[in-house]
Parts: C-alpha cells; sequence; structure tokens
C-alpha cells in the first residue's frame, strides 16, 4: 500500500532529523523539504502542503527556543499536530445510535466501490448489535440491485430494491418506510453514480435526499484519483451536504492524499477506509492512531481494540495468564498466529506494533509474510502436545525435526526456519515484562520496560512521557474490559 510508503518516507525524514549531531535551521529545513516532497508524490494538493509547511515552521521557532530544549522532540511534535489538523476537521460527524432509527445516505461516483462499502458499513455496525438493513436506490447501473442483494444476502442483512421501478427516489422512501416499520434502526441508502460529474446525477442526489431525510450524507471516494480529489469532494459537498467520507481501495495503489484533500474540500471526518475487497476489509479511521502509525510510532490502542473485537470476552483472560507466566511455548505461538489471521492484513497490524513492522513483516510483502505464518501453522499442526507445550530448548532434536517435516509435507529447513522464528519471537516476548498489575507510574516498571525496548524507539515515542501513555493503553484494565 503506497498509503505506507509515504509513512515511511515521513518517518525517515524525521529519523535523520534525530540522528543529526545538531538541530540547526539547515536540517530543519532539509526534514521539512522531505516531508513535503513526500506528502506530494501521495498526490496531497500544492496549497494543503505548503499550509502544513509554513504553519510548522511558525511553531518551531529554532532562534527562540531556549538552551537546552529538546528540539527533535518539539519538531516532530508539530509534524504530528499538523499532519492531524490536516485530516481533522475539528467536527465529529452523525454517529447512529442503537434502538434509535437513523437514515444513511451514500453518494459517490460510478467506480467507487460504494455498493460494497454500503454492505461494509451495514456488516460493522451489525457486529455492534445495530439491525441495519440495505436499500438500493441506485436505477442507472446495470446490476446494481444484483450486486447489492448478493452482497447482502452474503452478509445475512435484510435489503429492498426493485427491477422493474426506474425512479430512484420511489425506491428510496419505500424502502425506508418499510425498515421503519421493522424497526430498523440504521437504514443504509445506495444511490447511482456516473462516470464523471454531471447535472443528472447531483439532481438526482438532491431529489433522494429531499425524500428520505437522512440523518447522514457519506461521500464515497475511490482512493487512487489522486490530485482530482478536492474538486470531486468539493462538488458533491455542494449539492448533497456531505457530512462524513469513507476512502476506498487503500490496499492497492492508492497513494492516500487524495483522503487529505476530501477532508479539506468536505470539511468533514475521513470515518472509515476500505483496506480490501472482501466485507471484513474495512477499518475505523481515528486521525491520532492514523498519524501515529505514519509516523512510524505504532497505534498499540488500535492493536487492542482489534484483539477485542476478534477475540471472544471469555478468551481474553486466559491469554493475559499465560502471558503473564513468562513462559512462552509453541502453543501460545500458534495461538497468537491464528488470532493475528482473522484481525485483517497483517501489515497493518504490524504496523500497530511500534519498532517491530520491519522485523515481522516486510513492507510490500505482506502476502509472502501472510503464507510464511500459514506454513508455520501447518508445521506446528504435525508437532505432539509435548513439543507445543515444551519450554525445554534441547528437546526439538533432529528425529523430531525429520518427523515433524514429514507429517507436514514441508521440507527439514522450514522446520528450522519456524523454530528459529519461534525463538526470535519468544525472545522478544521474554524482554517485554508483561503482568497483571501494569503500572505505568512505577519507576521500577518504566525502567524495565525501557531496557526491553530498541535503541530508537524511546526517542520516536516521545520519551518516557509517550512511553507512559502507550502503557496506559495496555493496561490489562482497558484490555478486559
Amino acid at each position: 500500500m503506497v498509503l505506507a510508503q509515504l509513512g515511511g518516507s515521513i518517518s525517515h525524514a524525521l529519523k535523520r532529523m534525530n540522528d543529526a549531531t545538531v538541530v540547526d535551521e539547515k536540517v530543519l529545513s532539509d526534514c521539512l523539504n522531505e516531508i513535503s516532497r513526500a506528502l506530494l508524490q501521495a498526490d496531497v494538493r500544492f496549497g494543503t502542503v505548503r499550509d502544513l509547511q509554513a504553519n510548522i515552521r511558525r511553531i518551531v521557532n529554532l532562534e527562540a527556543l531556549a538552551a537546552g530544549t529538546n528540539k527533535r522532540r518539539i519538531i516532530q511534535q508539530a509534524v504530528s499536530s499538523e499532519l492531524c489538523r490536516m485530516l481533522d476537521p475539528g467536527k465529529p460527524s452523525f454517529t447512529p445510535r442503537k434502538g434509535k432509527p437513523s437514515v444513511v445516505l451514500f453518494v459517490g461516483l460510478q467506480g467507487s466501490g460504494k455498493t460494497t462499502t454500503c454492505t461494509k458499513y451495514a456488516e460493522y455496525h451489525r457486529r455492534k448489535g445495530f439491525n441495519p438493513a440495505l436499500v438500493c436506490a441506485d436505477t442507472f447501473r446495470a446490476g446494481a440491485f444484483d450486486q447489492l442483494k448478493q452482497n447482502a444476502t452474503k452478509a445475512k442483512i435484510p435489503f429492498y430494491g426493485s427491477y422493474t421501478e426506474s425512479d430512484p427516489v420511489k425506491i428510496a422512501v419505500e424502502g425506508v418506510e418499510r425498515f421503519r416499520n421493522e424497526k430498523c434502526d440504521l437504514i443504509i441508502v445506495d444511490t447511482s453514480g456516473r462516470h464523471k460529474q454531471e447535472a443528472a446525477l447531483f439532481e438526482e442526489m438532491r431529489q433522494v435526499s429531499e425524500a428520505t431525510k437522512p440523518d447522514l450524507v457519506i461521500f464515497v471516494m475511490d482512493g487512487s484519483i489522486g490530485q482530482a480529489a478536492f474538486d470531486q469532494a468539493q462538488a458533491f459537498k455542494q449539492s448533497a451536504s456531505v457530512g462524513a467520507v469513507i476512502v476506498t481501495k487503500m490496499d492497492g495503489h492508492a497513494k492516500g492524499g487524495g483522503a487529505l484533500s476530501a477532508v479539506a474540500a468536505t470539511k468533514s471526518p475521513v470515518i472509515f477506509i476500505g483496506t480490501g475487497e472482501h466485507i471484513g476489509e474495512f477499518e475505523v479511521f481515528d486521525v491520532k492512531p492514523f498519524v501515529s502509525r505514519l509516523l512510524g510510532m505504532g497505534d498499540l490502542s488500535g492493536l487492542i481494540n482489534k484483539i477485542q473485537d476478534v477475540m471472544p470476552a471469555d478468551q481474553q483472560p486466559e491469554l493475559v495468564q499465560k502471558l503473564t507466566q513468562g513462559t512462552f511455548t509453541l502453543r501460545l505461538l500458534f495461538e497468537m498466529f491464528q488470532n493475528l489471521l482473522n484481525m485483517g492484513p497483517l501489515g497493518q497490524l504490524f504496523s500497530m506494533l511500534p519498532g517491530f513492522s520491519a522485523e515481522l513483516m516486510q513492507k510490500g510483502k505482506e502476502k509472502e509474510g501472510q503464507a510464511k505464518i500459514k506454513r508455520y501453522m501447518t508445521i506446528m499442526d504435525s508437532m505432539t502436545d509435548e513439543e507445543l507445550d515444551s519450554t525445554n530448548p534441547k528437546l526439538m532434536n533432529e528425529s523430531r525435526i525429520i518427523r515433524i517435516a514429514r507429517g507436514s509435507g514441508r521440507l527439514v529447513r522450514d522446520v528450522m526456519d519456524m523454530l528459529e522464528e519461534y525463538k526470535r519471537i519468544a525472545k522478544v516476548m521474554k524482554n517485554i515484562p508483561i503482568t497483571k498489575d501494569v503500572n505505568p507510574n512505577s519507576n521500577t516498571y518504566m525502567q524495565q520496560i525501557i531496557k526491553a525496548l530498541p535503541p530508537n524507539l524511546l526517542k520516536q515515542m516521545g520519551g518516557v512521557a509517550g512511553l507512559r501513555t502507550v502503557m496506559k493503553q495496555l493496561s490489562p484494565k482497558r484490555v478486559m474490559s
């Protein structure tokens, strides 16, 4: 995903600044120029990039800083806050509430993935306890109703549409009324799109909007449209009172700068990002964690949320107990791999782990990494209970390794690779103290954590203060709630 390359470029610029012997005006200029180039290459508008650079320079006045001030941290905080400001319009979008009927209207150009996104949005809220329903008011595109019907059936979500009625306003009104009577609390209306912005599209959107009186209008934007995003988003905002944005197709070559442009044009927040074609490939967009990942500082709170979504609540205490016992076995590694595969794209998950993404998952090779994990799990399936639960490194002798290779249909070299990977991960887990009572204010505990972190990670996280914030996010009290 090219958005990850943007984050890599920005974090690289900050790393070069951190590695400089002295932070002076030249170092600051080089850092800002490198960040600006990365944003422009990601299709962020020139005016937006120019404003960001000017704002950072206004915040960071090197000559006015007192002696002994941590200039590196001030620059990093300024970059982070300005990126957050670019992505955050300062006002939240409408949030549906369970039990209270809400109508959400989806708009966008044809080909942006609008119909698929409607189903993803419905399925996300269904998992949160809502009773959603889908209405197909797209009478322009042949096959639109069939597509929505197929997606909704697969997700087990009620739907409404018509093969004979050509008036989208009538279909929308009938569908909304039907699902209101059926006590659905989230009614999602999919509207027509066009290949380009034209008067007929905007007039139809206006009519459907007036007839259904939606609580929220969501603009669905193809993440790969680049510089055209600003003008396109602005046109939809003027015609349909857009209140939120969803950016799709962020799993391929989309550069992601369009998300920044859409926020600037609509003054509305990005609320979700589509990261693939499947229904589950849909993630909540939260500005601060997103920028944190963009800068290479991880998003542990996001990772915890994913764990809570995927792992049943009754299994969470069991996992914590196993980790607190201080023994990291092959069986526990197998369970962790199993949970990771259920959580979503592995590249995104490892980007949430500060400092470990390069070790565990190489950028641009996520599919190979996923295949490797599945291969390792196949090998572990051929192990005995004794082998899976053992903490004795001498147990895995040559005869056992050969037997496991034959049983799993893999080469002996593959088994050896898996065991080496296990030893490396076990060493990392051993160095990070995990206790039932994490007290981020304890100096002793903090010193243990600091010793376990990779060399440059503490600096990236904003020093001890930043580390304390991360540890509060990691506290079991939050995980188990």
